[in-house]
């Protein structure tokens, strides 16, 4: 069966909020990556020195 979905979701606004709790909460315990180390990596990809994301990123 066929059904027509529309073109936008509704946006799940708990969702949503609870996902900016949690970014708030990393902010305020200084889980955080400065915008220049960021941008150096991102800087690097499609290029011969790309490297993974740094592990220390996701702790």
């Amino acid at each position: 069966m066929n059904v027509e979905r529309p073109i936008y979701e509704r946006p799940n606004t708990d969702a949503e909020a609870a996902a900016d709790a949690r970014a708030r909460a990393d902010i305020a315990a200084g889980r955080v990556i400065d915008h220049a180390e960021v941008m150096a990596w991102l800087s690097k990809w499609g290029t011969p020195q790309e490297v993974p994301a740094p592990l220390e990123w996701f702790k």
